[in-house]
């Protein structure tokens, strides 16, 4: 006769290995939305330093080793891009501003990417910005490839 109480705990088993399992992925499911709410933050954030006209602020979310692109010619490294932007600076307005409307975050929750409409003084869509956002060591996030089109 077959021993049944092997079977119950064969299927006990089966059923904490499924649900611990389903609690992984909805843990990383939760960090992941966790991470892209950062990021978006961040983003909404760093728009923000074009508004307040604070170029200083706004090199603090670009990465030391940066890479932003004017058309298809890359800037690379901080004080570039901040020498770059800088004219964009001047003046009481800002030339344009832009809002992410996409953001996604890598599983391991290293790498995400930020775009959204670039919108002109005036408010009419100019653009398109993509940025690939790094989480650094010291747990922030940072622009490492920013590209409008």
């Amino acid at each position: 006769m077959p021993d049944n109480r092997w079977n119950g705990t064969k299927q006990s088993l089966l059923v904490l290995i499924a649900l611990a399992l389903s609690g992984c992925a909805t843990g990383m499911r939760g960090t992941m939305e966790d991470s892209a709410a950062e990021v978006e933050a961040r983003e909404i954030a760093f728009a923000k330093t074009m508004a307040d006209r604070d170029l200083d602020r706004f090199l603090t979310f670009v990465s030391p080793e940066a890479v932003f692109f004017n058309g298809n010619e890359p800037m690379r490294g901080r004080d570039a891009v901040g020498r770059a932007w800088a004219p964009l600076f001047e003046g009481d307005a800002a030339p344009f501003s832009w809002h992410p409307d996409v953001v996604v975050v890598l599983e391991s929750g290293s790498l995400a990417l930020s775009s959204g409409p670039i919108r002109g003084a005036s408010g009419e869509t100019v653009g398109r910005f993509n940025s690939i956002w790094r989480k650094d060591d010291d747990g922030q996030w940072r622009v490492v490839f920013d590209k409008g089109s």
